[in-house]
C-alpha cells in the first residue's frame, strides 16, 4: 500500500486493475477527496492538486475544511488496566498522556514501516 502526505492530509493509493490506473482517496477526513494517475508520480501530483483544490473550494465557499486530526484521542479501558498504565507511566516519570503518546507512537511507527 502506498501512502502520500501533503499539507497534513494522507492519501492512500490503490491499483484499479479493471481500469488499469492508480486511484486513491484522502483517508483521514470525512469529506471525500479522490485522485488518480497512470504512474505513481502522476497520482502523487493528482493527490496534491486535489488537496489544493479542496482547500481552495472551502475558502471560496466559506466552508471550514475538515482537519485530518484534532490531537484528541478518546480512550477507554478497564480500571485494572488504568492502574497498570498509571504505574508504568509513573515509573517512566511521565504523565499517562505523555507515556501513552510515546508508547502508541512507537507502535504506530513500527507498524507503518513494517
Amino acid at each position: 500500500m502506498i501512502m502520500f502526505t501533503y499539507k497534513g492530509y494522507t492519501g492512500q493509493l490503490e491499483i484499479d486493475t479493471e481500469e488499469n490506473i492508480l486511484c486513491g482517496r484522502v483517508i483521514d477526513i470525512k469529506d471525500v477527496i479522490t485522485f488518480q494517475g497512470e504512474t505513481v508520480e502522476e497520482a502523487r501530483q493528482a493527490f496534491e492538486d486535489s488537496v489544493d483544490d479542496y482547500l481552495e473550494w472551502c475558502e471560496e465557499s466559506g466552508e471550514e475544511p475538515n482537519k485530518p486530526f484534532s490531537g484528541k484521542l478518546p480512550f477507554r479501558t478497564t480500571p485494572e488496566n488504568h492502574r497498570k498504565i498509571f504505574i508504568a507511566a509513573s515509573k517512566a516519570g511521565k504523565s499517562i498522556n505523555g507515556w501513552m503518546d510515546e508508547i502508541l507512537t512507537k507502535a504506530a511507527e513500527q507498524t507503518i514501516h513494517a
